[in-house]
This record gives C-alpha cells, sequence and structure tokens, in this order.
C-alpha cells in the first residue's frame, strides 16, 4: 500500500509543479509535454511485462527491485540539472514503476486467503481515492513552500524516504510467491505488446500540439493490426509452451473480460476528468494551487469512507448493485456539478463545489474498491501478476484515451472561443468554463455507458479460486508445489 500510495501521488503531484518547472529549467513546452507523457508512455508499455516477470521470478523479488528503482529515480529528477535529465529520469521512473505497481495486486491476490481479500481490497480502494486528491495538494504546498530554496524538487524528493520505508518494510513483511509452474518471459509477446502501446498512446499523448498530423492516426490504426498480430501469436504461445506474455484464456473468465471493459471507460473517465477539473480551477478561475488541492478534500475523504464500506459491508449483501450504484452516483454528482458551473459561472465558491465532489466521491469508492476484487477474483493464482498487469495497462490506456478525448472536447470547445471572430465576452475564463461544462457532459455519458457494461459482470460476489477452478485447492492441479515460499 506504501508503494502504490507513492506511485498514485506521483502520477498527479508534477502537473501542479509543471509551472515552476518550466519557469526554473527554462524547459520548453515539448520537453513540458515529455516531463509528464515519457512517464506515462514508460509504465504503460512495461505493465505486462512486469507482472509477467513478478509471475516468473518472485513477486516480491520484483516487487522490491521496482521500488529501489523508482527511489532512485526520484532522487535522478529531484537532482536533475537541466530539462533533458528530467525528461530521461522521468521515463525510467515509469519504467520502474512498472515492475512495482502490478505486484500490489497480485501479492494480495496470492497472500490473502478469499474471505479477507474483501478489506484489503477497500483499503487499496481507499489509498486511490486518497492519493488520486492528495497528489496536487502535497505538490502545491510543497511547491508554494520552496523548502530549502529547492523550488519544485522536493515533489520528487519526497518520494525518497518513502521509497526507503517500503522497501525496509517490503522485504521484512512480504512473502515471496510466484506461479506455481514455471513460466519463460515471451520476449516476442514483449516486443509486439510494447509497441502496439506505443503506437497508440504516443499520438495521443502529442497530437493536439503537432495538429493531429496524418501520421499519428495512421499510427493508431496500425497498433490495432499489431494487438491483432500479439493476439495471433499469444494464442500459438500458449498451445505451444504454455508461457504467453498475454493470457488470453483469462478473457474467457466473465467476471475478468467485463471487469476489463469496465476499467478501460473508468480509465477514460479519470483522464478527462482530473485534468480538465485542475485547469478550470487553476486557469478559468484563477485560483491557487493550494486553494485548487484543498477543494478537492471532500472528494479524497468520501473515496476513501466509501471504498471501505463498499467491499466490507454492502457487496457481500447486494454484489453488482453496488458498483452499479456507484455508477449512477458519480454520474448524478456530474450532473450536480454542471448545474452549479452552469448557475454560478466563475463566481463559483469552493464551499459550493463541496456537494457534486463528495457525491462524486461516494459513487467512485463504491467502484473502485470492488471493482478490483471482482476482475481479479476469478484468476487462476499463476496468473495473478499477468491479470495485474492488464487491469493496469487498460486503466492507463482509458487515461491516455482520456487525455486524447480533452483535446476534442475541452481544448477544442476553448479554441473555437477563442478564435478570431468569435464572441470574445469573458475572455479566456469564461472559455474555459464552457470547456469544462463541455466535458462534464461527456463525462456523464460515460457513466452511464459504465453504468451498463456492469450488467455483464457477476450479479453475486464471484468465488475465488486459488488454481483453474474454485473446486480445486491452490497448487493441487499438475502436482504444484504450494505457491507461497516463506
Amino acid at each position: 500500500m506504501t508503494a502504490a500510495f507513492m506511485d498514485l501521488v506521483d502520477v498527479t503531484i508534477v502537473n501542479i509543479a509543471i509551472p515552476s518547472i518550466q519557469r526554473d529549467e527554462g524547459a520548453s513546452f515539448s520537453q513540458i509535454q515529455w516531463i509528464t507523457a515519457g512517464y506515462a508512455l514508460a509504465f504503460a508499455a512495461g505493465l505486462i511485462t512486469g507482472g509477467r516477470l513478478g509471475d516468473i521470478y518472485g513477486r516480491k523479488r520484483i516487487f522490491l527491485i521496482g521500488v529501489g528503482g523508482f527511489t532512485v529515480a526520484s532522487a535522478l529528477c529531484g537532482l536533475a540539472a537541466n530539462p533533458e535529465m528530467l525528461v530521461a529520469s522521468r521515463i525510467l521512473q515509469g519504467a520502474t514503476a512498472a515492475l512495482m505497481v502490478p505486484q500490489v495486486l497480485a501479492i494480495v491476490h496470492a497472500t490473502f486467503p478469499a474471505h479477507e481479500r474483501g478489506k484489503v481490497f477497500g483499503l487499496f480502494g481507499a489509498i486511490v481515492g486518497l492519493g488520486a486528491v492528495s497528489g496536487p495538494l502535497l505538490g502545491a504546498l510543497l511547491t508554494e513552500w520552496n523548502l530549502f530554496g529547492l523550488e519544485w524538487r522536493p515533489i520528487f524528493l519526497i518520494n525518497l524516504p518513502v521509497g526507503v520505508a517500503a522497501l525496509i518494510l517490503g522485504g521484512r513483511f512480504i512473502s515471496e510467491s510466484k506461479a506455481p509452474r514455471a513460466l519463460r518471459l515471451d520476449l516476442v509477446g514483449v516486443v509486439l505488446v510494447t509497441t502496439a502501446l506505443l503506437m497508440l498512446i504516443y499520438p495521443l499523448t502529442h497530437g493536439r500540439e503537432n495538429d493531429w498530423p496524418a501520421w499519428g492516426f495512421v499510427s493508431m490504426a496500425g497498433s490495432l493490426a499489431v494487438f491483432a498480430a500479439l493476439v495471433a501469436y499469444e494464442r500459438g504461445k500458449a498451445a505451444r509452451d504454455g508461457s504467453p506474455l498475454v493470457e488470453l484464456s483469462l478473457f474467457k473468465v466473465k467476471s475478468f473480460a467485463a471487469g476489463i471493459a469496465v476499467q478501460t471507460v473508468f480509465g477514460v473517465v479519470m483522464g478527462v476528468f482530473f485534468l480538465v477539473w485542475t485547469l478550470y480551477m487553476q486557469v478559468g478561475l484563477g485560483w491557487t494551487p493550494l486553494r485548487a488541492g484543498l477543494t478537492g478534500v471532500p472528494f479524497s475523504v468520501a473515496v476513501s469512507v466509501a471504498a471501505g464500506i463498499s467491499v466490507q459491508k454492502l457487496v457481500p449483501r447486494f454484489g453488482r448493485k453496488v458498483l452499479q450504484a456507484g455508477a449512477a452516483t458519480m454520474a448524478a454528482g456530474v450532473l450536480i456539478y454542471l448545474w452549479e458551473a452552469g448557475r454560478y459561472g466563475l463566481d463559483i465558491a469552493p464551499w459550493q463545489m463541496a456537494l457534486p465532489l463528495i457525491v462524486m466521491g461516494v459513487g467512485m469508492g463504491l467502484i473502485v474498491a470492488p471493482l478490483t476484487d471482482a476482475v481479479l477474483s476469478e484468476v487462476p493464482r499463476e496468473h495473478a501478476g499477468a491479470a495485474s498487469g492488464l487491469v493496469n495497462t487498460v486503466m492507463q490506456m482509458g487515461n491516455a484515451l482520456g487525455l486524447g478525448l480533452v483535446s476534442v472536447v475541452f481544448f477544442g470547445v476553448i479554441d473555437d472561443r477563442l478564435a478570431p471572430g468569435a464572441d470574445p465576452s469573458g475572455g479566456l475564463p469564461a472559455a474555459y468554463l464552457d470547456g469544462f461544462q463541455q466535458a462534464l457532459g461527456w463525462v456523464a455519458g460515460l457513466m452511464a455507458v459504465i453504468f451498463l457494461v456492469m450488467f455483464a459482470l457477476p450479479k453475486r460476489p464471484a468465488q475465488h479460486v486459488e488454481g483453474a477452478s474454485a473446486a480445486e485447492p491452490a497448487g493441487a492441479r499438475d502436482g504444484a508445489e504450494p505457491e507461497l515460499v516463506h
């Protein structure tokens, strides 16, 4: 959980400090883009491979390597002498996060018995909610405090004590686990999945500032062909030696396939909302980073509380209806926010945002924790790492798709409002308000899609399997040894 929180905070903390980095380092617009996109690209491209490495070589071992690498990369970011070094360090940070993050869910899945996992995933959901909003708040505080005259650098250096603590605690308390039968790393699969993800995500990340060039669309279309080649190769690989990088048999598990679809669309929602919300408050309303960060506190608290209650109390009793209630509640919060933004305009106050943010936070909390449990509950333990990598990968892909959508539904509206000959009333703030309202409408629509897709999830909490089926104990199949190595 310490490592998961460190990663989640790091993803959000950087955006707040971008103006300070640009001013202090004299970074170009392209370099600023790469400070955020370099991390995301390396992270997304390496997640599936990182998950499979844990299955093969031991999840504790790969986790500790990832935490150590992430901590070193954070130090390099904080000590960066120029923008080029910062970009390179951020790419290294993303690559090591791809080793660390998939092991978090895989270790939970492999370590805890089925009846205890709900509580653990509830805690994980609370950590997700806390990290999502505390990152910007922490970034605002560290940037404004300018500790020891270091400007923006403490946002990276703060990872050092956290990373060291995670290494010590992980080394002492985590039990080693790996796939119960010998697996080999599928290098061709690594190349194919990395190429496909880069071809899809890179144009989405950089399309707008390059005015959506033709090569971007060609690359995204080509990624579909590479994904198709990956599926064909992995199917043959599974038949030959049973060690594919992407375990296609997982998609035959209804709860996993449906959960992956929900995770993807939910990633799009997160990609759209958090970026647009931050820009709306800081640029449109002209609020300081600290004021914007504090405004998000009710959302964070609501997510944390609802996540804990949903898994421990509600899902065992009401099953899938809890997740659907979460989607409906979050959509309701978005619609309240949309109404308030229209009613109060640029004069809206932080306290007026509290109601829609709390409603949205409750909805997100009801979804995020039980959804993770639903996706992984029927996955055989030997594939826990690969499945966890897939869950994180589709969430990152959804985020990238959401960021691409922001260019159309948010910046597109702003560009139209500020174009020559357009109505100049209100200027930039009014344009950002219009863009925010347009984006909220899309978010509400996507939540409706999530609500409908959730009908494909099991009605009741799934039976957690320890091997290929719920009837077999862990390690019973094929004479495999018990998986946990103490």
